[in-house]
């Protein structure tokens, strides 16, 4: 009996592109993913310097933005996958941003 083996390689990002509307997601294959990024409540309500600082991990398979404290994994966006995070969840994040803000807006400010 012959078996037919494929091998499946997960999808790698190499490139990362946020802009005021959309996640562009450039793979190590060629293909290029193009997202809303209200899907993605966090990077939407991130600053644009917060969404520029990303870093691709776990060989191309997730991304981190660290400031944002969001993590998305290629495969997910390549399902077309939204957020999971709950609205309550996202009002906690949003209520520590504003108190953040506040405090940068007044140290610049001195």
């Amino acid at each position: 009996m012959n078996s037919l083996m494929i091998e499946m390689q997960e999808a790698s990002a190499q490139n990362v592109i946020v802009s005021e509307d959309s996640l562009q997601v450039d793979l190590v294959d060629g293909r290029t993913i193009i997202l809303p990024l209200m899907w993605y409540p966090r990077l939407w309500y991130g600053l644009p310097e917060e969404r520029s600082e990303f870093e691709i991990i776990g060989d191309g398979t997730l991304i981190h933005w660290p400031d944002l404290d969001e993590d998305l994994s290629v495969s997910g966006l390549l399902a077309g996958r939204k957020s999971g995070e709950s609205p309550r969840s996202l009002k906690k994040w949003l209520a520590t941003r504003t108190t953040y803000n506040q405090e940068s807006e007044l140290a610049m400010a001195v």
